[in-house]
Protein backbone atom coordinates (compact mmCIF):
# COMPACT_ATOMS: atom_id res chain seq x y z
CA UNK A 1 0.00 0.00 0.00
CA UNK A 2 1.59 2.97 -1.11
CA UNK A 3 2.34 5.93 1.91
CA UNK A 4 3.08 9.68 0.86
CA UNK A 5 5.49 11.23 2.69
CA UNK A 6 4.10 14.84 4.86
CA UNK A 7 6.65 15.54 6.43
CA UNK A 8 10.08 15.01 8.25
CA UNK A 9 11.98 16.27 10.81
CA UNK A 10 14.94 15.48 12.49
CA UNK A 11 14.04 15.52 16.71
CA UNK A 12 16.87 14.00 19.10
CA UNK A 13 18.74 12.65 16.53
CA UNK A 14 15.97 10.47 15.28
CA UNK A 15 13.15 11.98 13.23
CA UNK A 16 9.61 12.47 13.25
CA UNK A 17 7.51 11.97 10.23
CA UNK A 18 3.94 12.19 9.56
CA UNK A 19 2.49 9.82 6.19
CA UNK A 20 -0.42 9.69 4.16
CA UNK A 21 -2.44 6.60 2.70
CA UNK A 22 -5.80 5.13 1.46
CA UNK A 23 -6.80 3.41 4.17
CA UNK A 24 -8.62 0.15 3.23
CA UNK A 25 -11.11 -0.37 6.85
CA UNK A 26 -12.19 2.87 6.67
CA UNK A 27 -12.33 3.72 3.48
CA UNK A 28 -10.41 6.98 3.16
CA UNK A 29 -7.39 8.98 3.32
CA UNK A 30 -5.61 8.66 6.37
CA UNK A 31 -2.56 10.15 7.99
CA UNK A 32 -0.11 8.72 10.94
CA UNK A 33 3.07 9.95 12.68
CA UNK A 34 5.56 8.33 13.36
CA UNK A 35 8.68 8.65 15.09
CA UNK A 36 11.48 7.16 14.35
CA UNK A 37 14.35 6.47 16.26
CA UNK A 38 18.54 6.43 15.44
CA UNK A 39 18.54 3.06 16.28
CA UNK A 40 16.07 2.31 13.83
CA UNK A 41 18.71 3.22 11.15
CA UNK A 42 20.57 -0.09 12.05
CA UNK A 43 18.02 -2.66 13.41
CA UNK A 44 14.44 -3.15 13.90
CA UNK A 45 12.98 -2.09 16.83
CA UNK A 46 9.67 -2.42 18.95
CA UNK A 47 6.79 -0.26 18.26
CA UNK A 48 4.48 1.60 20.87
CA UNK A 49 1.34 2.85 19.67
CA UNK A 50 -0.30 6.25 20.76
CA UNK A 51 -4.30 6.96 20.93
CA UNK A 52 -5.23 10.20 21.41
CA UNK A 53 -8.04 11.80 22.96
CA UNK A 54 -11.19 13.90 21.26
CA UNK A 55 -10.89 16.34 18.57
CA UNK A 56 -7.43 15.53 18.29
CA UNK A 57 -5.42 14.68 14.72
CA UNK A 58 -1.91 12.86 14.44
CA UNK A 59 -0.78 15.99 15.06
CA UNK A 60 -1.25 17.04 19.13
CA UNK A 61 0.67 14.08 20.77
CA UNK A 62 3.79 14.61 18.15
CA UNK A 63 3.59 18.24 18.70
CA UNK A 64 2.58 18.84 22.72
CA UNK A 65 3.97 15.61 24.49
CA UNK A 66 7.58 15.73 24.37
CA UNK A 67 7.78 11.50 24.20
CA UNK A 68 10.87 12.11 21.09
CA UNK A 69 13.88 12.26 23.29
CA UNK A 70 12.80 9.13 26.23
CA UNK A 71 11.47 7.67 22.86
CA UNK A 72 15.15 7.90 20.93
CA UNK A 73 16.92 6.79 23.99
CA UNK A 74 14.86 3.64 24.29
CA UNK A 75 14.98 2.74 20.67
CA UNK A 76 11.53 2.74 20.43
CA UNK A 77 9.46 3.96 17.66
CA UNK A 78 5.93 5.60 18.48
CA UNK A 79 3.24 5.22 16.37
CA UNK A 80 0.23 8.18 16.26
CA UNK A 81 -2.51 7.26 14.09
CA UNK A 82 -5.53 9.91 13.86
CA UNK A 83 -8.75 9.75 15.61
CA UNK A 84 -11.36 8.89 13.50
CA UNK A 85 -12.03 9.07 9.53
CA UNK A 86 -12.17 12.34 7.77
CA UNK A 87 -14.02 14.01 4.87
CA UNK A 88 -16.21 11.30 4.48
CA UNK A 89 -19.16 13.73 3.93
CA UNK A 90 -21.60 11.32 6.08
CA UNK A 91 -24.42 13.69 7.36
CA UNK A 92 -23.84 15.42 10.71
CA UNK A 93 -20.13 13.95 11.15
CA UNK A 94 -18.81 17.80 11.95
CA UNK A 95 -22.13 18.29 14.14
CA UNK A 96 -20.38 18.21 17.61
CA UNK A 97 -16.90 17.44 19.19
CA UNK A 98 -17.66 14.38 21.05
CA UNK A 99 -18.95 12.33 18.38
CA UNK A 100 -18.45 11.99 14.25
CA UNK A 101 -15.28 13.84 12.93
CA UNK A 102 -12.58 13.48 15.73
CA UNK A 103 -14.08 11.08 18.11
CA UNK A 104 -14.21 7.60 16.40
CA UNK A 105 -13.73 6.15 19.86
CA UNK A 106 -11.83 3.42 18.60
CA UNK A 107 -14.39 1.15 17.99
CA UNK A 108 -16.14 -0.60 14.66
CA UNK A 109 -19.47 1.00 14.22
CA UNK A 110 -22.52 -1.35 12.93
CA UNK A 111 -25.17 1.31 12.39
CA UNK A 112 -25.70 3.69 9.42
CA UNK A 113 -24.54 5.89 8.33
CA UNK A 114 -21.34 5.23 10.54
CA UNK A 115 -20.25 1.55 10.01
CA UNK A 116 -18.74 1.87 6.45
CA UNK A 117 -16.21 4.21 7.33
CA UNK A 118 -15.97 4.11 11.42
CA UNK A 119 -14.13 0.99 12.07
CA UNK A 120 -11.34 2.55 14.03
CA UNK A 121 -10.71 -0.84 16.25
CA UNK A 122 -9.89 -2.78 13.38
CA UNK A 123 -7.43 0.13 11.77
CA UNK A 124 -5.75 0.38 15.06
CA UNK A 125 -5.38 -3.24 15.69
CA UNK A 126 -5.07 -4.94 12.08
CA UNK A 127 -4.34 -2.08 9.13
CA UNK A 128 -1.75 0.26 10.67
CA UNK A 129 0.32 -2.53 12.28
CA UNK A 130 0.42 -4.03 8.90
CA UNK A 131 0.98 -0.66 7.37
CA UNK A 132 4.21 -0.15 9.67
CA UNK A 133 5.67 -3.96 9.82
CA UNK A 134 5.58 -3.53 5.80
CA UNK A 135 7.50 -0.51 5.59
CA UNK A 136 9.16 0.35 8.90
CA UNK A 137 12.43 -1.31 10.48
CA UNK A 138 9.12 -2.36 13.10
CA UNK A 139 10.03 -5.21 15.32
CA UNK A 140 5.95 -7.24 14.77
CA UNK A 141 6.66 -9.30 17.66
CA UNK A 142 7.25 -6.35 20.03
CA UNK A 143 4.00 -3.85 20.52
CA UNK A 144 2.27 -1.97 23.20
CA UNK A 145 -0.08 0.81 23.15
CA UNK A 146 -1.11 4.30 25.13
CA UNK A 147 -3.53 6.34 25.07
CA UNK A 148 -5.13 9.83 26.45
CA UNK A 149 -8.69 10.09 27.36
CA UNK A 150 -10.92 8.74 24.62
CA UNK A 151 -7.70 7.52 23.67
CA UNK A 152 -7.23 6.00 27.04
CA UNK A 153 -10.14 4.04 26.49
CA UNK A 154 -8.85 3.15 23.15
CA UNK A 155 -5.51 1.51 24.31
CA UNK A 156 -7.21 -0.05 26.69
CA UNK A 157 -9.80 -2.13 24.71
CA UNK A 158 -7.19 -3.10 22.15
CA UNK A 159 -5.07 -4.89 25.38
CA UNK A 160 -7.85 -6.70 27.08
CA UNK A 161 -9.56 -7.75 23.96
CA UNK A 162 -6.28 -9.02 22.21
CA UNK A 163 -4.68 -11.13 24.99
CA UNK A 164 -0.90 -11.10 24.36
CA UNK A 165 -1.37 -8.97 21.22
CA UNK A 166 0.33 -5.82 23.33
CA UNK A 167 3.43 -6.63 25.34
CA UNK A 168 2.26 -3.62 28.12
CA UNK A 169 -0.27 -1.32 28.35
CA UNK A 170 -0.73 3.17 30.01
CA UNK A 171 -2.87 5.26 29.91
CA UNK A 172 -3.30 8.91 30.80
CA UNK A 173 -6.94 9.89 32.38
CA UNK A 174 -8.87 7.07 30.14
CA UNK A 175 -12.67 6.88 30.03
CA UNK A 176 -12.46 3.52 31.85
CA UNK A 177 -16.15 2.80 31.91
CA UNK A 178 -17.59 4.26 28.86
CA UNK A 179 -21.09 2.56 29.27
CA UNK A 180 -21.53 4.40 32.30
CA UNK A 181 -20.47 8.05 31.24
CA UNK A 182 -22.32 10.42 28.83
CA UNK A 183 -19.39 10.71 26.16
CA UNK A 184 -19.41 6.93 26.16
CA UNK A 185 -23.69 6.06 26.00
CA UNK A 186 -23.32 9.32 23.24
CA UNK A 187 -20.89 7.73 21.11
CA UNK A 188 -21.54 3.82 21.43
CA UNK A 189 -25.88 4.96 21.05
CA UNK A 190 -24.53 6.46 17.43
CA UNK A 191 -21.95 3.96 16.48
CA UNK A 192 -23.50 0.60 17.80
CA UNK A 193 -26.98 1.11 18.35
CA UNK A 194 -29.52 0.64 21.13
CA UNK A 195 -28.96 -2.74 22.22
CA UNK A 196 -26.21 -2.21 25.19
CA UNK A 197 -25.33 -5.70 25.29
CA UNK A 198 -23.55 -4.88 21.91
CA UNK A 199 -21.65 -2.02 23.89
CA UNK A 200 -19.94 -4.39 26.75
CA UNK A 201 -16.95 -5.64 24.31
CA UNK A 202 -15.64 -1.83 24.05
CA UNK A 203 -15.50 -1.36 27.92
CA UNK A 204 -12.51 -1.28 29.81
CA UNK A 205 -14.40 -2.24 33.10
CA UNK A 206 -16.30 -4.81 31.68
CA UNK A 207 -13.54 -6.21 29.97
CA UNK A 208 -11.36 -6.40 32.49
CA UNK A 209 -13.95 -8.16 34.73
CA UNK A 210 -13.74 -11.28 31.86
CA UNK A 211 -10.31 -11.22 31.11
CA UNK A 212 -8.36 -14.20 30.66
CA UNK A 213 -4.94 -13.78 29.09
CA UNK A 214 -1.63 -13.37 29.95
CA UNK A 215 -0.57 -11.00 32.99
CA UNK A 216 -1.06 -7.72 31.29
CA UNK A 217 1.16 -4.65 33.18
CA UNK A 218 -1.49 -1.46 33.42
CA UNK A 219 0.21 1.97 34.13
CA UNK A 220 -2.43 4.81 34.47
CA UNK A 221 -1.90 8.18 35.50
CA UNK A 222 -5.53 10.77 36.23
CA UNK A 223 -4.78 14.11 37.25
CA UNK A 224 -6.66 15.12 40.26
CA UNK A 225 -7.57 18.33 39.29
CA UNK A 226 -9.26 17.14 36.12
CA UNK A 227 -12.47 18.47 35.35
CA UNK A 228 -13.99 15.48 33.50
CA UNK A 229 -12.83 13.46 36.34
CA UNK A 230 -15.12 15.50 38.66
CA UNK A 231 -18.02 14.61 35.95
CA UNK A 232 -17.81 11.26 36.24
CA UNK A 233 -16.87 11.04 32.59
CA UNK A 234 -13.60 8.92 33.58
CA UNK A 235 -14.68 6.49 36.42
CA UNK A 236 -11.20 4.67 37.16
CA UNK A 237 -12.53 3.58 40.52
CA UNK A 238 -14.60 0.85 38.22
CA UNK A 239 -11.95 -0.29 36.81
CA UNK A 240 -9.67 -0.75 39.40
CA UNK A 241 -12.37 -2.66 41.19
CA UNK A 242 -12.66 -4.80 38.10
CA UNK A 243 -9.04 -5.54 37.86
CA UNK A 244 -8.21 -6.08 41.70
CA UNK A 245 -10.98 -8.62 41.40
CA UNK A 246 -9.49 -10.76 38.54
CA UNK A 247 -6.09 -9.88 40.01
CA UNK A 248 -4.86 -7.76 36.79
CA UNK A 249 -1.93 -5.59 37.72
CA UNK A 250 -2.50 -2.21 37.87
CA UNK A 251 -0.43 1.16 38.72
CA UNK A 252 -3.05 4.08 39.07
CA UNK A 253 -1.44 7.36 40.27
CA UNK A 254 -3.57 10.39 41.35
CA UNK A 255 -1.41 13.58 40.46
CA UNK A 256 -2.11 16.23 41.90
CA UNK A 257 -2.85 19.44 40.78
CA UNK A 258 -3.02 18.19 36.97
CA UNK A 259 -5.42 18.66 34.59
CA UNK A 260 -7.04 16.82 31.39
CA UNK A 261 -4.44 18.82 29.11
CA UNK A 262 -0.95 17.67 27.32
CA UNK A 263 0.89 19.64 30.24
CA UNK A 264 -0.24 16.33 32.30
CA UNK A 265 1.20 13.92 29.31
CA UNK A 266 4.26 16.25 29.04
CA UNK A 267 4.97 15.65 32.57
CA UNK A 268 4.65 12.16 32.98
CA UNK A 269 5.42 10.88 29.62
CA UNK A 270 8.80 9.66 30.49
CA UNK A 271 7.35 7.43 32.97
CA UNK A 272 5.09 5.64 30.34
CA UNK A 273 7.40 5.14 27.68
CA UNK A 274 10.10 3.85 30.72
CA UNK A 275 7.20 1.34 31.48
CA UNK A 276 6.71 0.23 27.79
CA UNK A 277 10.73 -0.19 27.34
CA UNK A 278 10.85 -2.66 30.29
CA UNK A 279 8.59 -5.04 27.98
CA UNK A 280 9.54 -3.79 24.83
CA UNK A 281 13.35 -4.63 25.49
CA UNK A 282 13.34 -7.32 27.63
Amino acid sequence: MALTQVSSNKCSDGYQKVFEHDSSELKCKMKFAIYLPPKAESSKCPVLYWLSGLTCTEQNFITKAGSQQAASEHGIIIVAPDTSPRGCNIEGEDESWDFGTGAGFYVNATQEPWKTNYRMYSYVTEELPRLINSNFPADPEKMSISGHSMGGHGALICALKNPGKYKSVSAFAPICNPIQCAWGQKAFSGYLGPDKSTWESYDATVLAESYSGPELDILIDQGRDDQFLSASQLLPDNLIAACSKKKIPVVFRLQQGYDHSYYFIFSFINDHIKHHAKYLNA
